[in-house]
């Protein structure tokens, strides 16, 4: 359980990042409604989580 974790860590902090990322750059540019600033976040994050559940690069992999 221990090592998942471990194996975890960097994947999801780099999502994490890109999540920052989005929220402060809309911060940044005056952008101050809460609702928006979350949706940003939210977006941020989805993206990295996507690209690395692309199933149709996993699936190229498999060996038939």
């Amino acid at each position: 359980m221990h090592k998942s974790i471990e194996a975890l860590k960097k994947p999801v902090m780099s999502w994490l990042r890109a999540s920052l990322a989005s929220l402060l750059a809309l911060y940044m540019s005056g952008v101050t409604d809460s609702k928006i600033l979350a949706n940003a976040a939210i977006a941020g994050f989805i993206g990295p989580v996507l690209k690395a559940l692309d199933v149709p690069a996993i699936a190229g992999k498999v060996k038939k």
